[in-house]
Order: structure tokens, then C-alpha cells, then sequence
């Protein structure tokens, strides 16, 4: 077994100011992630797979509006539904992702308490099941677990949790750049993390990578969208 706190200690004490400590740290907390999470794959995941796997920063295309999914309540909704008068943040998930979209979800979270904006009032949060097979009593039950933990009045009516078709999603994935594939022998989607701000007219604004999103830039790319202003590309790891 990998005495983890160690391990990481070992890559922080590795990271310094200068690049070789920079790469050493990179390669070290690469390395604890695949002995944290290869006990749950039965065989490594095959390297072409991988490379089909990201999330591309599609800044200022404008996003499908007239694409249909399934709210929360099984109503047909349409995309542009929730865009006209304010920003949007966008997260692609799955329901029943056994770690990295909770783990997406919960960042956003975390992100979102701290934000003197609030969700329904200066912007709305739009979340998304990639897979199709998911249903509405699903969302239903996220967006209960998540605008709870929120706490904030008007987030009901804002935070939002939709289930699609197929088609539905990969035009919303093509659109936005999340690039995902499906793994037959551990029966989960591979895919990558982040989220996306965007204009109040349903353009790509600002992209963050990862789990954990920054209040004050996230705060910030808010602001900008809700002046149709676009980011700059940020780089990912």
C-alpha cells in the first residue's frame, strides 16, 4: 500500500520555484492519481482511448439553443429556455458518475457559496447528463442534494438539471468541446472536467478545468459574460 500523505508530501516538497521542481511536482501528483484510482479499473485504460478524451475551448461560438432535453420534472424544455437575460454556467455530468462528476459538482459548489452573486438572480447554473439513458427522476434527485446543500432563496428556479437524447447531446458536447468516450470493460464514461461560463446570449465565454474553480475568477468571467465579453483561452493540464 502507498502511504498517500506521505506521497504527497514528498511531491510538495518537490514543487519549487524553478521548472525541473515545477515538472517534478506534475509528474508526482500524476502518479498518485493513478495509484489512487487504478484499483477501480480491472486493466489500464487503452492509450488511443485516452487521447479522444478533452475539453476544447470553443471561445465565442455560439451554443444550439433550439436543442430539447428533460427538466427535472420531465418537462420538455428547450436550451435557450434558460438564456436571454443573464449569464449561465454550464457543467456536463453524468448522474450516476461513480467519482469525477461528483467531484465536478461539488467544486462548483464550493465555488458558488462563496460568490456574492447568487444563482436565479445575477446568473443561472445549467447542468447537464451526458448520458442518455439517464432519467429526470435522477436529476430530480441531484438538484435536491445540490440546491440544498446551496441554501440560497431562488436557487430552485435557477440551478437547473437536464436529461437528453443522443442526438440532443452530442450536439451540445460538439458545440462546447467536451470530448468523451464510453469504456466497455468498466462500463463508465471517460471524460474530462471543468465547466463553462457563458454570455447571456449563449455564447462560450470562459472556460475552468478541473474540480476546483476559483471564486473570485469565476466571479469575474460572470461579470465579463454579462457584458457578451469573451475570455481569453487559459491553459489546462
Amino acid at each position: 500500500m502507498i502511504d498517500r500523505n506521505a506521497y504527497t508530501s514528498a511531491c510538495q516538497d518537490a514543487a519549487g520555484t524553478k521548472p525541473a521542481g515545477r515538472t517534478a511536482f506534475i509528474a508526482c501528483c500524476i502518479a498518485l492519481i493513478c495509484a489512487v484510482t487504478m484499483p477501480l479499473a480491472a486493466q489500464p485504460l487503452d492509450p488511443e482511448l485516452v487521447e479522444k478524451i478533452g475539453l476544447d475551448q470553443n471561445l465565442g461560438d455560439q451554443l444550439p439553443l433550439d436543442l430539447v432535453f428533460a427538466d427535472e420534472r420531465g418537462a420538455k424544455v428547450k436550451l435557450g429556455d434558460y438564456f436571454g437575460d443573464k449569464p449561465v454556467v454550464l457543467s456536463l455530468v453524468y448522474y450516476e458518475c461513480p467519482m469525477l462528476c461528483t467531484q465536478v459538482l461539488n467544486g462548483l459548489l464550493r465555488s458558488l457559496r462563496v460568490l456574492k452573486f447568487d444563482v436565479g438572480n445575477e446568473f443561472d447554473v445549467v447542468t447537464v447528463s451526458f448520458d442518455p439513458r439517464e432519467t429526470p427522476e435522477l436529476a430530480a434527485g441531484k438538484k435536491e442534494v445540490y440546491v440544498g446543500r446551496y441554501g440560497r432563496d431562488d436557487a430552485d428556479t435557477g440551478w437547473h438539471f437536464l436529461t437528453g437524447s443522443q442526438d440532443q447531446i452530442d450536439r451540445l458536447t460538439e458545440a462546447v468541446g467536451f470530448r468523451y468516450e464510453y469504456d466497455e470493460e468498466s462500463g463508465e464514461y471517460i471524460h474530462a472536467s471543468g465547466i463553462m461560463v457563458i454570455t447571456p446570449d449563449g455564447t462560450l465565454a470562459r472556460y475552468f478545468y478541473g474540480i476546483d474553480y476559483a471564486p473570485r475568477d469565476l466571479q469575474l468571467a460572470l461579470v465579463e459574460s454579462a457584458k457578451e465579453r469573451i475570455g481569453d483561452a487559459v491553459d489546462q493540464l
